[in-house]
């Protein structure tokens, strides 16, 4: 690694500005969620510029995977810095969220507001009606590739469907509390695999503690933010989000959904449905999401909190650690982990699909989820486009007379 954050594949130093144009680029096209900005940055870096080799852009993308929080957001800063350093990850970073960040403040005012058209009404309650569906889609990709890490013995198998149980019970019953079923799953694949020899070396450091570690801002954090009222209450949600969220993009959901909408009351069942289908057909990573739930806090300002809260720990993450990467990638515990958490977050993406829909408050939004569920799960089709056509659809419903009209 090159003092200024470059790999040894690269050769040349990238300007700022070609950073921040291609960054940009990506953040406004980038339609589709973690697998479309994967493929635009490897287009970008890989295959046109070749700044990096394929070997560097995989690693890239298996050292971010290790971290809670948008994998893609992180991927996209790790590659800008291992371009040009800290200024390159600031910039990219900035560059690649800033245009769906835009858009989905500019679109929750839009949505939330206290007299919207009769059509805003009918596209937000079409769309909405699509998200569980999406839940439902976004489990079951990710079944597959943590059925294999898993293994394929018997007794991994029972534990997958174990982990699985758990995270989408919890996502269904526990609200923000989800993430330490998510931890309590890691860290019981940590002892069934047996840590041997290092665990007496880890208790002496320590390390035997990190639930612990990871419980204590779960227990503390309301009552230290708690006196500075409502963006403080904002700055906690996104904090969640973006610092304690193993899984990123739709495990976020369930996250938010108890505080946003039981907790705190700043928004209904159906907002935050909206709010989660802005999330998906706007550009750039889904934890936008939480702008709009900032928004319909506390305003701009509660929506530009949340998210400067919600992706300062991927800029922390890179910038802090981004040379100790390798390192992490090679820990035995830390993949452990990760094979017992990926089980319990497919759970809870999937669970939380129960109280979306239970959300739905009008008999035509079934039709609509129905016909989701089919383009999704079963032909396998865009994200985007389906909400696209179910908010659509909510305009027809609206037209013809049906509520929300």
């Amino acid at each position: 690694m090159e003092p200024d954050g470059r790999t040894a594949g690269t050769e040349r130093v990238v300007g700022l500005g070609t950073i921040a144009r291609e960054w940009g680029r990506i953040g406004i096209t980038g339609f589709g969620g973690p697998p479309a900005h994967i493929l635009l940055l490897r287009r970008l870096c890989v295959e046109r510029r070749r700044w990096l080799t394929p070997e560097e852009f995989e690693d890239g993308i298996a050292a971010t995977n290790l971290l809670p929080g948008p994998a893609s957001t992180q991927l996209a800063v790790l590659t800008a810095w291992r371009l040009r350093g800290a200024p390159g990850a600031l910039v990219g970073g900035v560059c690649f969220i800033g245009p769906g960040l835009v858009l989905i403040l500019a679109l929750a005012a839009l949505f939330l507001a206290g007299d919207p058209p009769p059509w805003v009404l009918g596209a937000a309650a079409g769309a909405g009606a699509a998200v569980p569906a999406v839940a439902v889609q976004a489990a079951t990709s990710l079944v597959p590739a943590s059925l294999g890490r898993m293994g394929r013995t018997r007794a991994a198998r029972a534990r997958w469907a174990g982990y699985a149980l758990a995270g989408a019970v919890a996502a269904v019953l526990t609200g923000p509390w989800l993430v330490l079923v998510l931890i309590a799953a890691g860290l019981a694949e940590i002892a069934v695999r047996g840590d041997r020899g290092s665990r007496g070396r880890r208790e002496k450091r320590g390390g035997g503690g990190s639930g612990g570690r990871a419980v204590l801002p779960l227990a503390t954090g309301p009552l230290a933010l708690g006196g500075l009222g409502v963006l403080g209450a904002v700055a906690w949600v996104a904090f969640k989000v973006g610092a304690l969220s193993y899984g990123g993009g739709f495990v976020i959901i369930p996250l938010m959904r108890d505080d946003a909408v039981n907790r705190y009351h700043w928004m209904t069942d159906g907002q935050f449905l909206n709010a989660v289908a802005l999330g998906q057909v706007t550009p750039g990573p889904v934890v936008h999401t939480v702008a709009a739930v900032g928004y319909a806090a506390a305003g701009l300002g509660g929506g530009l909190l949340a998210a400067a809260v919600a992706f300062a720990p991927s800029f922390l993450f890179v910038l802090l650690g981004g040379r100790y990467f390798d390192r992490l990638r090679a820990d035995r515990r830390v993949q452990d982990f990760l094979t017992g958490a990926g089980p319990a977050v497919t759970g809870a993406i999937a669970g939380s699909a129960l109280p979306l829909a239970a959300s739905l408050g009008y008999g035509w939004q079934w039709g609509v989820l129905a016909g989701a569920l089919l383009w999704l799960v079963l032909a396998r089709r865009g994200v985007v486009l389906a909400l696209l056509a179910a908010g659509a659809a909510g305009v027809l419903a609206v037209a013809a007379g049906l509520p929300p009209a």
